[in-house]
């Protein structure tokens, strides 16, 4: 288990920087929010999980520690079930590239989008 020194979130950025003795890596506040480890995104199965889409901005407006193990994050689409376990971080910081690749097929195979959906109301004089 590699548990971070210290853990900085950038506002401007939307970047979760992750800090260890040697290194350090910045995790977009999007990707951590589209893999949760939450069963609400991961489901109960490996092929129960539920694309999500629409996360391109979103933030990071809570994070909590968790034990001696983990942080709870909580974003600000209301998002806070997900506890994100020191090796689980790690993993995404280390593998990013590959949680991108993958966050994108997932969203091209099921015709959706990083960007938010705009609601658009008819209106009749």
């Amino acid at each position: 288990m590699r548990r971070p020194k210290n853990i900085t979130y950038h506002q401007k950025d939307r970047n979760l920087e992750l800090t260890y003795e040697d290194f350090s890596w910045k995790i977009a506040a999007e990707l951590l929010r589209v893999f949760s480890p939450s069963a609400e995104v991961r489901g109960h199965g490996p092929h129960e999980r539920k694309i999500q889409a629409g996360k391109k901005y979103i933030a990071i407006k809570r994070i909590d520690p968790v034990g001696n193990y983990a942080i709870r994050i909580t974003f600000d689409d209301g998002h806070d079930t997900g506890l994100y376990s020191w090796d689980f971080l790690y993993d995404l910081g280390e593998n990013e590239e590959e949680y991108w690749d993958r966050y994108y097929s997932e969203l091209e195979q099921n015709n959706a989008s990083r960007l938010p959906t705009i609601s658009v109301q008819q209106w009749s004089p």
